[in-house]
Order: C-alpha cells, then structure tokens, then sequence
C-alpha cells in the first residue's frame, strides 16, 4: 500500500472507528492522556476463558482524540479481539505503527501509541501483572518524543 492509501485508511478509522463506545460490563479498563495535544483515551477488555489461557473476548474505546489516536485505537480494537492474552501482551510499538502504515513524527508518535498504552494498563490490570521493561521504554520514548517536539514547537515559535 502506498501512503496516500495509509492515509485514507487512517481518515476512515478516524470517521468510523471500529469498536467505538464504552463497553457494557467489561473485565478490565486502562486511561491514558496526552497533556500536550489533550488526547484522552479509556480502553476496555472483555476477558473470557480459564485463567492461564484466557482470550481478548470483546474491546472497545471512548474518548476525545485527533485522527491519528483515534485509527490508532480503531485498529487495535481489531488486533487484539480474539487474541489469547499471551499473544495480545507481545502487541507493542512496532505492531501499532505498522498497523497504521505511517512513520509519524516524534510529535504524533504519542498520538499513535496512547491507545497500546491504555491497552496495556487494561491488560496488565486484568492479568494482575506489571508491565516489562520493553513496554515501559516503548511508552516512555513516546512520552520523550511528545516532550521534545513540545520543546522544538515553543522554541520555534520564539
């Protein structure tokens, strides 16, 4: 696909996201916010199974969130329903991005990777794990980059 086709996938996920609404009853929910651009999104699970082998049942989301997040969050909804709870906790950065088919900025990499982590708090929560090191850098280069495109942007505008 090229990345006008990226770009009008992320535009219908914007308009039309899947899964979109708080879910009725769920297992478990995870926030995240984005206080440079005001991106707000909760993510909710549906666990189903026998301990150890439990599956992603049903996801959703609700929130306020730029066009980015918002696909972002569409698209994963669709990746992890189904998923064993194994294989949904190797969902990770590259997964998302790939997902979304763009290389965004240092600025939106944050826009891009909220819902993953709302996703994880969801997920760990449930699972009554703590999240490992990679996940925790994974979320935290996002939270660098948003911070020092931040900086760039106040430093430009001077």
């Amino acid at each position: 696909m090229n990345e006008d086709m990226y770009r009008e996938n992320i535009l219908d996920h914007y308009k039309k996201p899947h899964h979109r609404g708080k879910m009725a009853l769920p297992s478990c929910s995870g926030h995240a916010i984005n206080p440079f651009c005001g991106d707000d999104i909760t993510f909710y699970l549906r666990m189903g199974g026998k301990k150890g082998v439990e599956k992603v049942e049903d996801a959703s989301f609700e929130g306020q969130a730029c066009a980015i997040c918002t696909a972002s969050a569409s698209m994963l909804t669709d990746e992890v329903k189904g998923k064993n709870a194994a294989a949904a906790r190797t969902i990770g950065k590259e997964r998302v991005l790939a997902l979304l088919g763009i290389s965004p900025g240092p600025t939106r990499l944050k826009c891009a990777l909220l819902p993953l982590k709302a996703f994880k708090l969801a997920l760990y929560s449930h699972l009554g794990k703590m999240m490992g090191e990679k996940e925790k850098r994974e979320i935290e280069e996002a939270d660098e980059g948003t911070a020092a495109g931040q900086a760039a942007g106040e430093e430009a505008g001077k």
